[in-house]
Protein backbone atom coordinates (compact mmCIF):
# COMPACT_ATOMS: atom_id res chain seq x y z
CA UNK A 1 0.00 0.00 0.00
CA UNK A 2 1.11 3.55 -0.70
CA UNK A 3 2.27 5.41 2.39
CA UNK A 4 2.30 8.88 0.83
CA UNK A 5 -0.36 11.27 2.13
CA UNK A 6 -2.54 12.46 -0.75
CA UNK A 7 -5.32 14.30 1.05
CA UNK A 8 -6.07 15.75 4.49
CA UNK A 9 -9.60 16.86 5.19
CA UNK A 10 -11.42 17.97 8.37
CA UNK A 11 -15.05 18.62 9.20
CA UNK A 12 -17.14 19.84 12.14
CA UNK A 13 -19.05 17.05 13.92
CA UNK A 14 -20.66 16.65 17.37
CA UNK A 15 -19.33 15.18 20.60
CA UNK A 16 -21.29 13.41 23.34
CA UNK A 17 -22.51 16.68 24.83
CA UNK A 18 -23.85 17.88 21.50
CA UNK A 19 -21.01 20.37 21.14
CA UNK A 20 -19.02 20.68 17.92
CA UNK A 21 -15.60 19.09 17.55
CA UNK A 22 -13.12 18.28 14.80
CA UNK A 23 -13.02 15.09 12.75
CA UNK A 24 -10.12 14.61 10.37
CA UNK A 25 -9.43 12.15 7.55
CA UNK A 26 -5.90 11.47 6.30
CA UNK A 27 -5.83 9.69 2.92
CA UNK A 28 -3.19 7.85 0.94
CA UNK A 29 -3.81 6.40 -2.53
CA UNK A 30 -4.94 3.10 -1.04
CA UNK A 31 -6.55 3.80 2.33
CA UNK A 32 -7.37 6.42 4.94
CA UNK A 33 -7.57 6.95 8.69
CA UNK A 34 -9.83 9.21 10.67
CA UNK A 35 -10.08 10.53 14.21
CA UNK A 36 -12.58 12.61 16.20
CA UNK A 37 -11.20 14.89 18.92
CA UNK A 38 -12.76 14.76 22.42
CA UNK A 39 -13.25 17.72 24.77
CA UNK A 40 -13.01 18.19 28.53
CA UNK A 41 -15.27 20.03 30.99
CA UNK A 42 -12.97 20.37 34.01
CA UNK A 43 -9.84 21.34 32.12
CA UNK A 44 -6.45 22.18 33.57
CA UNK A 45 -5.26 25.74 33.03
CA UNK A 46 -2.04 24.47 31.44
CA UNK A 47 -3.68 22.27 28.81
CA UNK A 48 -3.06 22.90 25.13
CA UNK A 49 -5.59 25.30 23.60
CA UNK A 50 -8.86 23.94 22.26
CA UNK A 51 -9.65 26.45 19.51
CA UNK A 52 -13.28 27.64 19.46
CA UNK A 53 -14.79 30.20 17.08
CA UNK A 54 -16.45 32.45 19.67
CA UNK A 55 -19.30 33.29 17.27
CA UNK A 56 -22.45 33.49 19.44
CA UNK A 57 -24.64 32.84 16.38
CA UNK A 58 -23.27 29.30 16.01
CA UNK A 59 -23.27 26.70 18.78
CA UNK A 60 -23.28 29.47 21.41
CA UNK A 61 -19.75 30.39 20.43
CA UNK A 62 -18.38 26.83 20.59
CA UNK A 63 -18.07 26.23 16.87
CA UNK A 64 -14.78 24.83 15.53
CA UNK A 65 -14.80 26.08 11.95
CA UNK A 66 -11.54 27.94 12.56
CA UNK A 67 -9.84 24.73 13.63
CA UNK A 68 -11.37 22.88 10.67
CA UNK A 69 -10.14 25.61 8.33
CA UNK A 70 -6.67 25.39 9.85
CA UNK A 71 -6.55 21.71 8.94
CA UNK A 72 -7.96 22.13 5.44
CA UNK A 73 -6.15 25.29 4.40
CA UNK A 74 -2.90 25.37 6.39
CA UNK A 75 -1.93 21.96 7.81
CA UNK A 76 -2.91 20.00 4.70
CA UNK A 77 -0.53 22.07 2.56
CA UNK A 78 2.40 20.89 4.68
CA UNK A 79 1.34 17.31 5.36
CA UNK A 80 0.34 16.19 1.86
CA UNK A 81 3.29 14.37 0.30
CA UNK A 82 4.71 13.10 3.60
CA UNK A 83 5.06 9.44 4.55
CA UNK A 84 2.06 8.66 6.77
CA UNK A 85 4.13 6.16 8.77
CA UNK A 86 6.55 8.92 9.84
CA UNK A 87 4.62 9.86 12.99
CA UNK A 88 7.42 11.85 14.58
CA UNK A 89 8.04 13.73 11.34
CA UNK A 90 4.37 14.59 10.91
CA UNK A 91 4.05 15.72 14.50
CA UNK A 92 7.22 17.80 14.22
CA UNK A 93 5.72 19.64 11.25
CA UNK A 94 2.48 20.21 13.17
CA UNK A 95 4.29 21.59 16.20
CA UNK A 96 6.53 23.87 14.16
CA UNK A 97 3.65 25.05 11.98
CA UNK A 98 1.78 26.17 15.08
CA UNK A 99 4.87 27.68 16.69
CA UNK A 100 3.32 28.38 20.10
CA UNK A 101 3.96 26.56 23.41
CA UNK A 102 0.26 25.76 23.90
CA UNK A 103 -1.00 25.11 20.33
CA UNK A 104 -2.76 28.46 20.53
CA UNK A 105 -2.34 29.40 16.86
CA UNK A 106 -3.82 26.40 15.04
CA UNK A 107 -5.55 24.78 18.02
CA UNK A 108 -4.72 21.50 19.71
CA UNK A 109 -8.02 20.14 18.41
CA UNK A 110 -6.92 20.80 14.81
CA UNK A 111 -3.42 19.43 15.40
CA UNK A 112 -4.47 16.28 17.28
CA UNK A 113 -7.07 15.40 14.65
CA UNK A 114 -4.30 15.16 12.05
CA UNK A 115 -1.78 13.44 14.33
CA UNK A 116 -4.13 10.65 15.41
CA UNK A 117 -5.79 10.20 11.99
CA UNK A 118 -2.32 9.77 10.50
CA UNK A 119 -1.56 6.98 12.98
CA UNK A 120 -4.74 5.16 12.06
CA UNK A 121 -3.98 5.48 8.35
CA UNK A 122 -0.41 4.29 8.93
CA UNK A 123 -1.66 1.18 10.72
CA UNK A 124 -3.78 0.33 7.69
CA UNK A 125 -0.86 0.93 5.33
CA UNK A 126 1.21 -1.53 7.34
CA UNK A 127 -1.65 -4.05 7.50
CA UNK A 128 -1.79 -3.89 11.28
CA UNK A 129 -4.44 -3.34 13.90
CA UNK A 130 -4.06 0.10 15.47
CA UNK A 131 -2.93 -1.31 18.83
CA UNK A 132 -0.24 -3.35 17.04
CA UNK A 133 0.99 -0.33 15.14
CA UNK A 134 1.16 1.80 18.29
CA UNK A 135 3.22 -0.72 20.27
CA UNK A 136 3.95 -4.35 21.06
CA UNK A 137 2.20 -4.72 24.39
CA UNK A 138 -0.18 -7.63 24.93
CA UNK A 139 -1.64 -6.24 28.15
CA UNK A 140 -5.26 -5.23 28.71
CA UNK A 141 -5.57 -2.33 31.15
CA UNK A 142 -7.63 -2.33 34.33
CA UNK A 143 -10.67 -0.10 33.76
CA UNK A 144 -11.59 2.63 36.21
CA UNK A 145 -15.35 2.92 35.75
CA UNK A 146 -16.94 6.18 36.83
CA UNK A 147 -20.34 5.09 38.19
CA UNK A 148 -21.22 8.01 40.50
CA UNK A 149 -20.72 11.52 39.13
CA UNK A 150 -20.19 14.71 41.10
CA UNK A 151 -18.56 18.06 40.50
CA UNK A 152 -18.80 19.54 37.01
CA UNK A 153 -19.95 16.22 35.59
CA UNK A 154 -23.22 16.22 37.49
CA UNK A 155 -24.23 19.61 38.88
CA UNK A 156 -25.21 18.53 42.40
CA UNK A 157 -23.65 19.21 45.82
CA UNK A 158 -21.15 16.35 45.70
CA UNK A 159 -17.80 18.11 45.31
CA UNK A 160 -15.64 15.15 44.33
CA UNK A 161 -16.08 14.67 40.62
CA UNK A 162 -15.84 10.90 40.11
CA UNK A 163 -16.37 7.77 42.14
CA UNK A 164 -15.07 4.73 40.31
CA UNK A 165 -15.10 0.98 40.70
CA UNK A 166 -11.91 -0.90 39.87
CA UNK A 167 -12.35 -4.60 38.95
CA UNK A 168 -8.97 -6.00 39.95
CA UNK A 169 -10.05 -9.43 41.14
CA UNK A 170 -10.55 -11.08 37.75
CA UNK A 171 -8.41 -13.07 35.32
CA UNK A 172 -9.55 -11.50 32.05
CA UNK A 173 -10.78 -8.13 30.86
CA UNK A 174 -13.99 -9.73 29.66
CA UNK A 175 -14.77 -11.08 33.14
CA UNK A 176 -13.89 -7.74 34.72
CA UNK A 177 -16.18 -5.84 32.38
CA UNK A 178 -19.06 -8.27 32.86
CA UNK A 179 -18.83 -7.96 36.63
CA UNK A 180 -18.58 -4.17 36.37
CA UNK A 181 -21.75 -4.03 34.32
CA UNK A 182 -23.51 -6.16 36.92
CA UNK A 183 -22.37 -3.81 39.70
CA UNK A 184 -23.49 -0.79 37.66
CA UNK A 185 -27.01 -2.20 37.39
CA UNK A 186 -26.96 -3.21 41.04
CA UNK A 187 -26.02 0.37 41.91
CA UNK A 188 -28.87 1.69 39.79
CA UNK A 189 -31.35 -0.43 41.71
CA UNK A 190 -29.86 0.54 45.09
CA UNK A 191 -29.84 4.28 44.36
CA UNK A 192 -33.40 4.26 43.05
CA UNK A 193 -34.63 2.48 46.16
CA UNK A 194 -32.70 4.68 48.62
CA UNK A 195 -32.80 8.09 46.95
CA UNK A 196 -35.67 7.96 44.49
CA UNK A 197 -36.07 7.86 40.70
CA UNK A 198 -34.20 11.11 40.08
CA UNK A 199 -31.05 9.57 41.59
CA UNK A 200 -30.47 7.40 38.53
CA UNK A 201 -30.16 10.29 36.11
CA UNK A 202 -26.73 10.05 34.54
CA UNK A 203 -23.90 12.56 34.21
CA UNK A 204 -21.63 13.26 31.25
CA UNK A 205 -19.68 10.05 31.67
CA UNK A 206 -22.61 7.69 32.19
CA UNK A 207 -22.34 7.53 35.95
CA UNK A 208 -25.36 8.17 38.12
CA UNK A 209 -25.84 11.63 39.62
CA UNK A 210 -27.80 11.07 42.85
CA UNK A 211 -28.48 13.78 45.41
CA UNK A 212 -25.61 12.64 47.63
CA UNK A 213 -23.77 15.38 49.51
CA UNK A 214 -20.91 13.48 51.13
CA UNK A 215 -18.12 11.32 49.71
CA UNK A 216 -18.56 8.67 52.39
CA UNK A 217 -22.16 8.16 51.33
CA UNK A 218 -21.10 7.70 47.72
CA UNK A 219 -18.48 5.10 48.67
CA UNK A 220 -20.99 3.37 50.93
CA UNK A 221 -23.40 3.15 48.01
CA UNK A 222 -20.69 1.51 45.90
CA UNK A 223 -20.03 -0.96 48.70
CA UNK A 224 -23.70 -1.90 48.85
CA UNK A 225 -23.91 -2.28 45.09
CA UNK A 226 -20.87 -4.54 44.94
CA UNK A 227 -22.16 -6.72 47.76
CA UNK A 228 -25.64 -6.90 46.26
CA UNK A 229 -24.15 -8.03 42.95
CA UNK A 230 -22.47 -10.94 44.69
CA UNK A 231 -18.91 -9.60 44.83
CA UNK A 232 -16.61 -8.49 47.63
CA UNK A 233 -14.95 -5.14 48.17
CA UNK A 234 -11.20 -5.58 48.55
CA UNK A 235 -11.22 -8.88 46.68
CA UNK A 236 -13.10 -8.39 43.42
CA UNK A 237 -13.56 -4.62 43.40
CA UNK A 238 -11.70 -1.60 44.69
CA UNK A 239 -12.44 2.14 44.60
CA UNK A 240 -10.90 5.15 42.89
CA UNK A 241 -11.87 8.80 43.05
CA UNK A 242 -11.10 11.85 40.94
CA UNK A 243 -11.36 14.86 43.19
CA UNK A 244 -10.67 17.43 40.45
CA UNK A 245 -9.86 19.60 43.45
CA UNK A 246 -9.12 22.74 41.44
CA UNK A 247 -12.85 22.91 40.73
CA UNK A 248 -13.70 23.38 44.44
CA UNK A 249 -10.66 25.46 45.37
CA UNK A 250 -10.81 29.20 45.82
CA UNK A 251 -8.76 31.73 47.79
CA UNK A 252 -6.64 29.10 49.47
CA UNK A 253 -9.56 26.96 50.66
CA UNK A 254 -11.30 23.82 49.43
CA UNK A 255 -15.05 23.41 49.85
CA UNK A 256 -15.91 19.73 50.10
CA UNK A 257 -18.56 17.86 52.07
CA UNK A 258 -20.04 21.21 53.13
CA UNK A 259 -16.81 22.31 54.84
CA UNK A 260 -14.00 24.73 54.03
CA UNK A 261 -10.54 23.19 54.43
CA UNK A 262 -6.96 24.21 53.81
CA UNK A 263 -4.55 21.79 52.12
CA UNK A 264 -3.45 20.09 55.34
CA UNK A 265 -7.04 19.64 56.48
CA UNK A 266 -7.95 18.21 53.09
CA UNK A 267 -5.06 15.77 53.35
CA UNK A 268 -6.40 14.57 56.69
CA UNK A 269 -9.84 14.29 55.10
CA UNK A 270 -8.43 11.92 52.47
CA UNK A 271 -6.58 9.91 55.11
CA UNK A 272 -9.85 9.46 56.99
CA UNK A 273 -11.55 8.31 53.79
CA UNK A 274 -8.82 5.74 53.28
CA UNK A 275 -9.16 4.55 56.88
CA UNK A 276 -12.91 4.16 56.45
CA UNK A 277 -12.59 2.61 52.98
CA UNK A 278 -9.26 0.73 52.72
CA UNK A 279 -10.25 -0.43 49.22
CA UNK A 280 -9.80 3.15 48.02
CA UNK A 281 -6.64 2.60 45.97
CA UNK A 282 -6.43 5.63 43.70
CA UNK A 283 -6.94 9.37 44.22
CA UNK A 284 -6.66 11.68 41.24
CA UNK A 285 -5.98 15.42 41.51
CA UNK A 286 -6.48 15.56 45.30
CA UNK A 287 -5.29 19.19 45.44
CA UNK A 288 -5.20 22.29 43.28
CA UNK A 289 -3.32 21.96 39.99
CA UNK A 290 -0.57 24.31 41.16
CA UNK A 291 0.07 22.76 44.57
CA UNK A 292 2.88 20.30 43.85
CA UNK A 293 3.87 20.47 47.53
CA UNK A 294 0.50 19.22 48.81
CA UNK A 295 0.62 16.37 46.29
CA UNK A 296 4.09 15.53 47.56
CA UNK A 297 2.89 15.40 51.16
CA UNK A 298 0.20 12.95 50.17
CA UNK A 299 2.65 10.73 48.28
CA UNK A 300 4.84 10.63 51.41
CA UNK A 301 1.83 9.61 53.51
CA UNK A 302 0.28 6.90 51.31
CA UNK A 303 2.19 6.72 48.03
CA UNK A 304 3.67 3.31 48.74
CA UNK A 305 0.21 1.75 48.90
CA UNK A 306 -2.06 4.07 46.88
CA UNK A 307 -2.01 5.63 43.44
CA UNK A 308 -1.73 9.42 43.63
CA UNK A 309 -2.65 10.48 40.11
CA UNK A 310 -1.69 13.71 38.39
CA UNK A 311 -4.09 15.04 35.76
CA UNK A 312 -4.60 18.82 35.94
CA UNK A 313 -1.31 18.84 37.84
CA UNK A 314 0.68 17.65 34.83
CA UNK A 315 -1.66 17.88 31.76
CA UNK A 316 0.40 15.30 29.81
CA UNK A 317 3.19 17.87 29.60
CA UNK A 318 6.80 16.72 30.05
CA UNK A 319 7.88 19.93 31.79
CA UNK A 320 5.19 19.61 34.44
CA UNK A 321 5.79 15.86 34.74
CA UNK A 322 9.48 16.59 35.33
CA UNK A 323 8.53 19.01 38.10
CA UNK A 324 6.34 16.27 39.63
CA UNK A 325 9.32 13.93 39.43
CA UNK A 326 11.62 16.46 41.07
CA UNK A 327 9.15 17.01 43.92
CA UNK A 328 7.84 13.41 44.03
CA UNK A 329 4.32 14.77 43.70
CA UNK A 330 2.62 11.70 42.20
CA UNK A 331 3.18 8.07 41.28
CA UNK A 332 0.62 7.76 38.47
CA UNK A 333 0.05 9.90 35.38
CA UNK A 334 -3.35 10.49 33.85
CA UNK A 335 -2.62 10.78 30.13
CA UNK A 336 -5.02 12.60 27.81
CA UNK A 337 -3.79 13.04 24.27
CA UNK A 338 -5.85 16.19 23.67
CA UNK A 339 -4.16 17.91 26.62
CA UNK A 340 -0.92 18.09 24.64
CA UNK A 341 -1.94 17.84 20.97
CA UNK A 342 0.23 15.21 19.25
CA UNK A 343 0.88 11.51 19.74
CA UNK A 344 4.64 12.08 19.80
CA UNK A 345 4.40 14.52 22.70
CA UNK A 346 1.98 12.21 24.52
CA UNK A 347 4.40 9.31 24.06
CA UNK A 348 7.24 11.44 25.42
CA UNK A 349 5.08 12.12 28.51
CA UNK A 350 4.35 8.39 28.79
CA UNK A 351 8.03 7.45 28.50
CA UNK A 352 9.17 10.04 31.05
CA UNK A 353 6.57 8.75 33.52
CA UNK A 354 7.62 5.15 32.97
CA UNK A 355 11.27 6.09 33.57
CA UNK A 356 10.22 6.49 37.22
CA UNK A 357 8.42 3.13 37.26
CA UNK A 358 5.21 5.06 37.79
CA UNK A 359 1.90 3.88 36.38
CA UNK A 360 -0.14 5.44 33.60
CA UNK A 361 -3.90 5.79 33.18
CA UNK A 362 -4.96 6.47 29.58
CA UNK A 363 -8.04 8.68 29.87
CA UNK A 364 -11.08 9.80 27.93
CA UNK A 365 -12.69 13.24 28.27
CA UNK A 366 -16.16 14.07 29.55
CA UNK A 367 -17.06 15.35 26.09
CA UNK A 368 -16.28 12.14 24.22
CA UNK A 369 -16.96 10.66 20.80
CA UNK A 370 -17.66 7.26 19.31
CA UNK A 371 -13.97 6.97 18.38
CA UNK A 372 -12.33 4.08 20.34
CA UNK A 373 -8.76 5.25 19.68
CA UNK A 374 -7.68 5.31 23.34
CA UNK A 375 -8.60 1.63 23.75
CA UNK A 376 -5.98 0.71 21.17
CA UNK A 377 -3.59 3.26 22.64
CA UNK A 378 -3.84 1.81 26.14
CA UNK A 379 -2.99 -1.68 24.89
CA UNK A 380 -0.36 -0.64 22.36
CA UNK A 381 1.57 1.45 24.86
CA UNK A 382 1.01 -0.96 27.74
CA UNK A 383 -0.74 1.40 30.16
CA UNK A 384 -1.71 -0.16 33.48
CA UNK A 385 -5.16 1.43 33.59
CA UNK A 386 -7.78 3.08 31.41
CA UNK A 387 -10.42 5.57 32.45
CA UNK A 388 -13.32 5.84 30.08
CA UNK A 389 -16.53 6.18 32.06
CA UNK A 390 -19.41 4.00 33.14
CA UNK A 391 -20.45 0.87 31.22
CA UNK A 392 -23.19 2.98 29.62
CA UNK A 393 -23.58 5.56 26.81
CA UNK A 394 -22.23 4.55 23.43
CA UNK A 395 -19.25 6.92 23.47
CA UNK A 396 -18.00 5.16 26.63
CA UNK A 397 -18.99 1.61 25.71
CA UNK A 398 -17.24 1.97 22.33
CA UNK A 399 -13.90 1.88 24.16
CA UNK A 400 -14.84 -1.13 26.28
CA UNK A 401 -16.13 -3.03 23.25
CA UNK A 402 -12.89 -2.32 21.40
CA UNK A 403 -10.92 -3.71 24.33
CA UNK A 404 -13.06 -6.85 24.18
CA UNK A 405 -12.19 -7.20 20.48
CA UNK A 406 -8.49 -6.67 21.16
CA UNK A 407 -8.49 -9.28 23.92
CA UNK A 408 -10.16 -11.70 21.52
CA UNK A 409 -7.60 -10.95 18.79
CA UNK A 410 -4.69 -11.49 21.18
CA UNK A 411 -6.13 -14.79 22.37
CA UNK A 412 -3.89 -16.63 24.81
CA UNK A 413 -1.29 -13.86 24.55
CA UNK A 414 -3.65 -11.37 26.20
CA UNK A 415 -2.76 -10.51 29.78
CA UNK A 416 -5.20 -8.60 31.99
CA UNK A 417 -3.48 -6.16 34.32
CA UNK A 418 -5.18 -6.92 37.64
CA UNK A 419 -2.48 -5.72 40.01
Amino acid sequence: MSAIIKKVFAREVLDSRGNPTVECEVHTDSTFGKFIVPSGASTGQFEAVELRDGDPKRFHGKGVLKAVSNVNEIISQKIVGMDVTDQEGIDKVLIELDGTPNKGKLGANAILSVSAASARAAAKVKGQHLFEYLGNSKRLPTPLLNVINGGKHAGGKLAIQEFMIVPKGFETFREALRASSEVYHSLKKYLKTKYGSSSINVGDEGGFAPQIDFAKDALSALTEAINNAGYEVGEHFFFAIDSAASEFYENGKYFVDEKYMDADELLNYYLELIDDFPALISIEDPFDENDFEAFSKMVKKVGSTKAIVGDDLTVTNVERIQKAIDMQSMNYLLLKINQIGTLTEAKNAFNLTKSQNWGVVISHRSGETEDPFIADLSVGWGAERIKTGAPARTERVAKYNQLLRIEELLGEEAKYYNQ
